[in-house]
């Protein structure tokens, strides 16, 4: 388990995270997302001892990072996919970690065939497409086997297949119990991927919750109803408390409450319906209704 507790990094006067509390749970995908610059990265740095906070504690299995015995055997990290020797090979990588950890040298060749990279094991760091990187880098952040894993952007570079297949890494990492935290922009992905959600911005939590009920919160996600008494139900919905509004002559739009509400209202108020599904909103959307105030490097929208 991750627990963040006040967290705070600043440099200079620039507040990169600030007063960052959470914990990151075993057997889940948690996600983690935010604007270009909202601290995600130095979250994850300071959580790995590779910066020192300016206040408060990250811990890892209840300790800092620095105090873990077997730091490798406890955590796997892929901050960086370009961060290695170019001229090594990437066995020669592997092998150099696993020495360097204790850890047995069949360990290397197992984690090769995991990430499919056995037949490429020999070429240079340096020679090595982005892709090729992302999944050495997975291979050492696996490498000792740890029950805490974090990945910063694990999917740039790769190609569809790539992409499926860590997304199903992940998932299968979080089902063996092992607490997964993976940092992505690729919201498509992330609601394929993550259970559970964190979103900072200018290096503070706007939601910690899971996936579901981000989604569930988004003012475009509604319940659209089809009923040859929409005016009937539409009074007995907003006495309700409800918000409606008026689709069609026979269709209404209703936010604020679920779809089973909807339905027993209309049961209640003995209204036939035609038609009663919900109208769920992407994690994109979701996500730009929450971080609309918190981004710091926007773009003019096209047209403006």
């Amino acid at each position: 388990m991750i627990s963040l507790r006040g967290l705070t990094k600043r440099y200079g006067d620039r507040v990169a995270v600030d007063d960052l509390s959470l914990e990151l749970r075993p057997g889940a995908v948690t996600g983690f997302l935010g604007p270009n610059g909202a601290g995600k990265s130095t979250t994850m740095r300071l959580i790995l001892g590779l910066d020192r906070p300016s206040a408060g504690t990250a811990l890892v299995g209840g300790v800092p990072y620095h105090r873990i015995k077997d730091p490798l055997r406890t955590v796997g990290a892929l901050l960086d996919a370009r961060a290695l020797h170019p001229g090594r090979s990437g066995r020669a990588h592997l092998l150099a970690l696993a020495r360097s950890n204790g850890i047995p040298r069949r360990r290397v060749d197992e984690v090769l065939e995991k990430v499919g990279m056995a037949s490429a094991a020999g070429k240079r760091a340096g020679a090595l497409s982005l892709g090729m990187s992302q999944r050495l880098g997975i291979a050492a952040a696996l490498l000792g086997d740890p029950e805490v894993l974090l990945f910063d952007e694990p999917v740039n570079g790769l190609d569809p297949d790539g992409v499926r297949w860590v997304r199903g890494l992940m998932r299968s990492l979080a089902a063996e119990g092992r607490t997964v935290f993976v940092s992505s922009h690729l919201m498509s992905e992330m609601q394929l991927t993550a259970d559970h959600l964190v979103v900072i911005g200018k290096g503070r939590l706007i939601m910690d919750a899971p996936l579901a009920e981000v989604i569930a919160g988004s003012s475009l996600t509604a319940v659209l109803v089809r009923t040859p008494h929409a005016g009937d139900l539409a009074v007995r919905l907003r006495a309700a408390g409800v918000r409606v509004d008026r689709l069609g002559e026979n269709e209404l739009e209703v936010t604020g409450a679920p779809v089973e509400r909807v339905g027993d209202l209309a049961y209640e108020a003995g209204i036939r319906l035609h038609g009663l599904r919900t109208r769920e909103a992407s994690l994109e959307q979701a996500y730009q209704e929450l971080t609309s105030d918190s981004v710091e490097y926007g773009a003019e929208r096209a047209g403006a």
